[in-house]
């Protein structure tokens, strides 16, 4: 997912996973004999709690892209932290020709974010944020700039350790 040193991978054992479907777009292999079409869909699973995973599924049909996608997504899954149901800090992420920006929100604000932001960040558990994506609007890449963002992200107390300070003393300066 990211070549980022502090990974939180997590097993997908006891994990009730909701899966949102971001994209299926249908794809045309032109041969001697006619077009051939598949098709390739997107798919982010999350717990609701924390937890999110993206993958991608590619069939000949929708719904075994689909499943291909769910399963694939359930391999790929990290801790990410959430703060009040909002993300801790302020993050800018990129992935290919996307850019993502993400802030924290007041809480009652609700997702302000697009469509495949959204279904990230709905996934991880995260209700109160303000979302922009500029560049380019590819969902398989803004999928995979928000999870980047995501996992860049620290907690107040991963901060505090690494500093090696007081949890109080990283908000009170």
């Amino acid at each position: 997912m990211s070549e980022n040193s502090n990974i939180r991978k997590v097993k997908t054992t006891d994990l009730n996973l909701i899966d949102r479907l971001v994209a299926v777009e249908r794809v045309t292999k032109v041969t001697k004999g006619g077009r051939h079409f598949s098709f390739a869909a997107i798919v982010v699973v999350g717990n609701e709690n924390g937890i999110v995973g993206y993958g991608l599924g590619k069939a000949n049909e929708v719904s075994i892209a689909v499943s291909k996608g769910i399963e694939d997504a359930k391999k790929n899954l990290v801790k990410v932290p959430v703060h009040k149901g909002t993300i801790p800090h302020e993050q800018v992420a990129k992935f290919g020709g996307a850019r993502v920006y993400m802030r924290p929100a007041a809480p009652g604000t609700g997702v302000k974010a697009g469509g495949a932001m959204r279904a990230v960040f709905e996934s991880v558990g995260i209700h109160d944020v303000l979302a922009k994506s500029k560049g380019s609007s590819n969902p398989h890449n803004l999928v995979k700039a928000t999870v980047n963002a995501l996992l860049e992200l620290r907690d107040a107390y991963t901060v505090a350790n690494l500093r090696g300070i007081s949890v109080n003393k990283v908000f009170n300066g």
